[in-house]
């Protein structure tokens, strides 16, 4: 008999990634996103997303993330330029990649470039919060959080 045991969720794909989202979480028990209804995964139970819709804002669900310890995985190809988000991370002390690829506007050219840093995104998970890297399929760079 085999057991299923719960999954722990490390990644959170945001809202603009829906669809890379559920390829996602479709292959991993770690990943989850807004409105994930939860599932099993390679003998792994998922549970629902606690951020129940995608519609969610990110003053509501930055903190809830951050404070689950969960790696973000978004998509701006002008993180640097949004000051509200980046203090957003600073504040609730997030862990976030961006995709900043132009190409990143299909689900899947971000599928692309996620598999492409993937290893550098799992690295990630060590780091201490906060912090932003963009990512593109060649580059993974820090963006300053100041």
């Amino acid at each position: 008999m085999s057991r299923i045991k719960p999954a722990e969720v490390r990644f959170y794909i945001d809202a603009d990634l829906l669809g890379l989202a559920r390829v996602l979480a479709g292959l991993r028990s770690d990943v989850t996103y807004p409105g994930d209804p939860g599932t099993v995964i390679h003998k792994r139970q998922r549970p629902p997303c606690p951020i129940a819709s995608p519609a969610v804002k990110d003053s509501e669900w930055i903190p809830q993330v951050a404070g689950r310890g969960w790696l973000i995985i978004t998509r701006d190809r002008h993180i640097q330029e949004h000051r509200l988000e980046i203090a957003a991370v600073r504040e609730h002390r997030a862990k976030m990649v961006a995709l900043t690829a132009a190409d990143a506007g299909s689900v899947f050219g971000q599928l692309e470039v996620v598999m492409s840093r993937w290893r550098d995104i799992e690295r990630c998970l060590a780091e201490p919060s906060p912090f932003i890297y963009a990512a593109t399929r060649t580059t993974m760079r820090q963006i300053s959080l100041t």
